[in-house]
């Protein structure tokens, strides 16, 4: 395990899981609503002359949708670490991951010499 990574990591990692679950949840409903907004309009959003197109709405609520979907699965996995007792441990050098990039980023799998 880590040289750190606060007194309760697993209850960083439930609680960053939880808004990360939330954040989807907001997100697919604006990308929903998006959708529902044009379905059966015959809308020409390449040459809306308000400025952004629904295309680039939509696109952006779908980056932020697939965005907290990889933090989710990260922090998925992080807890398995946890369970697996590897939790904190450099992928790669095998050295304990210090508790403040744990604490700033509690699914790092890399020590900050080994961060990409």
């Amino acid at each position: 395990m880590s040289d750190g990574g606060g007194p309760d990591p697993v209850g960083t990692l439930r609680a960053r899981l939880a808004a990360a679950e939330e954040r989807i949840g907001r997100q697919r409903a604006v990308v929903d609503g998006i959708v529902a907004s044009v379905r059966g309009e015959n809308v020409d959003d390449e040459h809306d002359p308000e400025g952004a197109t629904l295309a680039w709405e939509r696109q952006q609520a779908a980056a932020l949708l697939a965005e907290a979907e990889r933090e989710r699965d990260a922090l998925r996995d992080a807890l398995g670490r946890v369970e697996a007792g590897t939790y904190g441990v450099c992928e790669v050098c095998g050295r304990g991951i210090p508790a403040g990039r744990l604490e700033a980023r509690p699914a790092a799998t890399r020590c900050v010499e080994h961060a990409r």
